[in-house]
C-alpha cells in the first residue's frame, strides 16, 4: 500500500523518483485483496503487482530505504550495512524528520538524511515498537486493514512534505 500511494503522490507532483516495494518473504505474491480494496478506493490498481526479495542490488541503487517495521531495517542493514544510514522505519523517518525539519531547497538527500540520522544507534531497533512499526495487515481482517491504509497515507504525504516540500 505504501509503493502505491507514495508512487501515485510523487507521479502527481511530477517528481523525478523511482518507488519500488521489496519485503523479507519470497517474491512473486498478490498484493492482499484486502489491501488492493483500500488501495483502490483511491483509485491505484495494483492488481498486476508481485512482491519482490529485498536484495542488496535493490538497495545500492535507492537513496532512501523505508521499512514498514523495525525488523525490516533490521533485515536490510544487515544484508547491505552501508545502508544504514538511509534506511528507517517509515514512522521513524517522519518523527525524525520533523524533528529536523524539510529537506531545504537545494540540499541533497543524503546530506538532509545524515541530519535526520544524527545519533541514530543500531539497538534502537531491537525488538519490535508500536512507535516504530506499521501493523502488518497481511491476512488481517478488512477494518485494520483499512486502518493501516489510512495509516500509510499519512504517513507517506508527511515524508514527501520532508523530502520534497512544495514551494
Amino acid at each position: 500500500m505504501a509503493e502505491a500511494f507514495l508512487g501515485a503522490m510523487a507521479r502527481d507532483r511530477k517528481l523525478n523518483v523511482t518507488v519500488e516495494s521489496a519485503g523479507t518473504l519470497p517474491g512473486d505474491r498478490p498484493i492482499a485483496p484486502s489491501a488492493l480494496e483500500v488501495i483502490g478506493k483511491d483509485g491505484l490498481d495494483m492488481s498486476d503487482h508481485r512482491s519482490q526479495l529485498l536484495v542488496r542490488r535493490v538497495m545500492q541503487r535507492s537513496d532512501l530505504i523505508l521499512g514498514m517495521a523495525r525488523e525490516h531495517v533490521r533485515e536490510a542493514v544487515a544484508l547491505d550495512p552501508p545502508a544504514w544510514p538511509r534506511s528507517f522505519t517509515l514512522k521513524e523517518f517522519v518523527r525524525r524528520g520533523e524533528a529536523v525539519g524539510p529537506r531545504p531547497k537545494g540540499q541533497l538527500l543524503r546530506a538532509w538524511l545524515d541530519d535526520v540520522g544524527a545519533g541514530r544507534r543500531h539497538e534502537n531497533l531491537l525488538g519490535s515498537s508500536p512507535v516504530d512499526d506499521v501493523e502488518d495487515p497481511m491476512n488481517a481482517g478488512e477494518v485494520l486493514c483499512r486502518a493501516t491504509g489510512k495509516e500509510l497515507l499519512d504517513l507517506v504525504v508527511r515524508v514527501l512534505s520532508l523530502i520534497a516540500p512544495e514551494t
